[in-house]
């Protein structure tokens, strides 16, 4: 009778911890591969580029593999030492409460590169239909601004969401290389299937779904010995 009555409750703990984690990496991995949502107000890209380096809104529809092209082509350049953060702006929606930006590329990027400027110093790029906009090295870089003068446009002309997405990462390969770092699509993308995220950013939210999960089987594990024993 004694090992059921302990044995029971050990077990229970054991598989609701397994669901909790099991969730919560699911979690992760869902918040990692999805584009950021747009925020009613606010200037949401700023909000979202203080930590991550792609503010990527679900209205700009890129596709799995242009998620994972752009998301991995940034992953690569940081590493290598360039500096590049991208807002991706495809509807009035999502400047939040500053509307009177859209398609004003350049006047955009000195707005969020100065809302960025006490955590970020390296080159930004926005990306809207009618063209590009730079702030920050790149901006003050000629070659740089040269790489995107023969970009073409976000796909304004009747390309839509396929030619944004095209062109974002057309213009972080040519600015990469301008910059002395060639990335090349192919060669990342077959390391990863489409669709996958910055193996980074979520070997740190299972971390952190990880560290949540120990503690509360730590609590769980304390319960038993504040109960006082049966007379």
């Amino acid at each position: 009778m004694a090992d059921s009555t302990h044995t029971q409750p050990g077990a229970w703990r054991t598989r609701t911890l397994s669901t909790l984690l099991v969730s919560l990496v699911a979690l992760a991995l869902v918040c990692g591969s999805n584009p950021t949502p747009a925020h009613a107000d606010g200037d949401p890209a700023s909000d979202v580029l203080v930590s991550q380096s792609l503010f990527l809104p679900g209205d700009a529809a890129f596709t799995l593999r242009q998620q994972s092209e752009l998301a991995q082509l940034l992953s690569a350049a940081r590493r290598s030492g360039y500096q590049l953060r991208v807002a991706v702006i495809a509807s009035p929606a999502d400047l939040g409460s500053v509307t009177e930006l859209w398609r004003q590329p350049r006047s955009y990027a000195s707005f969020l590169g100065q809302e960025l400027s006490l955590v970020y110093r390296g080159t930004l790029l926005v990306v809207m239909p009618n063209g590009f906009g730079l702030y920050g090295p790149g901006a003050r870089a000629p070659a740089q601004r040269t790489a995107l003068a023969g970009g073409g446009t976000g796909g304004a002309t009747g390309g839509g969401a396929a030619t944004i997405g095209a062109t974002a990462i057309s213009a972080v390969q040519r600015l990469a290389a301008s910059a002395g770092d060639p990335l090349r699509v192919s060669a990342i993308v077959t390391r990863s299937a489409p669709g996958s995220t910055d193996i980074a950013g979520l070997i740190t939210l299972a971390l952190g779904a990880v560290l949540i999960a120990l503690a509360w089987a730590a609590s769980l594990r304390a319960r038993p010995l504040r109960s006082p024993r049966p007379g």
